[in-house]
């Protein structure tokens, strides 16, 4: 297995999830029709169709990488280089016509999150990152806010009703009651704002590996801080807070103490 710089798997990362986006647009407002998984979440053809051409990209040119997707699981588990794929973060809003929804591909070496793309299709949009090459929006530098008041952030979460079922309500009322307001723009795009300083704070209070490992590098190439909800810097603890430098500490603290 070749070992290429972070840079340069960024560059192909941003290929897959271009490539694989376009898959998603042929089908995007269509009146696609959404099947029910087994934990009750949607899926499509188009969810389908988006994974198995990114994988069929990866394999191409890294035949011996390990690759894990929300459609078609694990393929060489245990490989030094990982590559985490989310063919549609967002599938209610795909479904739905709604354009918030993103692809996203993450690269892991040796368990450690390097390279990020949250690449939104019928937005134009695309956030990304490789560690130590900066985080990067429509080819411009992306950064965090520098928003140092809580009572001036905007706060995001995917499902505030998710946040009550997993025992995590108390601490999203104390932030919300200190933020000047909050919103639903949740899934990838609420992280997306995040990193370019559109939003001060992204919550979810369950996750997984493929709704995060790209966002981790993103986050902290921004200038911001990624942690769950522990406040241990991790992408894989099935939860998630991402927010700016300057209100990291306070928003855990009112976050912390009810789960």
């Amino acid at each position: 297995m070749t070992r290429e710089s972070p840079g340069a798997l960024l560059e192909i990362a941003v290929d897959v999830a271009w490539r694989a986006g376009r898959v998603t647009l042929a089908h995007f407002q269509t009146g696609v029709t959404a099947e029910l998984k087994a934990d009750q979440s949607f899926v499509t053809i188009a969810d389908r169709e988006s994974e198995r051409l990114a994988r069929e990209l990866i394999e191409a040119r890294f035949p011996h990488d390990g690759i894990l997707g929300e459609e078609f699981g694990e393929t060489r588990s245990g490989a030094r280089r990982r590559w985490v794929l989310d063919p549609i973060d967002g599938t209610n809003s795909f479904v739905r016509g709604v354009p918030l929804y993103g692809v996203l591909v993450g690269v892991e070496e040796e368990g450690a999150a390097i390279v990020g793309v949250l690449h939104f299709p019928a937005l134009g949009e695309t956030v990304c990152a490789a560690l130590g090459e900066g985080c990067w929006w429509n080819g411009r530098r992306a950064r965090v806010s520098e928003c140092t008041r809580i009572g001036d952030a905007v706060a995001l979460t995917s499902d505030e009703e998710s946040i009550q079922r997993h025992a995590r309500a108390e601490g999203w009322n104390r932030l919300r009651n200190r933020t000047r307001f909050t919103r639903t723009w949740g899934d990838c795009y609420g992280y997306a704002l995040v990193a370019t300083g559109r939003a001060e704070v992204m919550v979810d209070a369950i996750v997984s590996a493929w709704d995060t490992t790209a966002v981790r590098p993103v986050i902290q190439e921004a200038g911001g801080v990624f942690t769950d909800w522990d406040g241990i810097a991790s992408h894989t603890s099935g939860h998630a807070i991402a927010t700016n430098a300057a209100l990291a500490q306070e928003v855990r603290s009112l976050l912390g103490g009810d789960a």
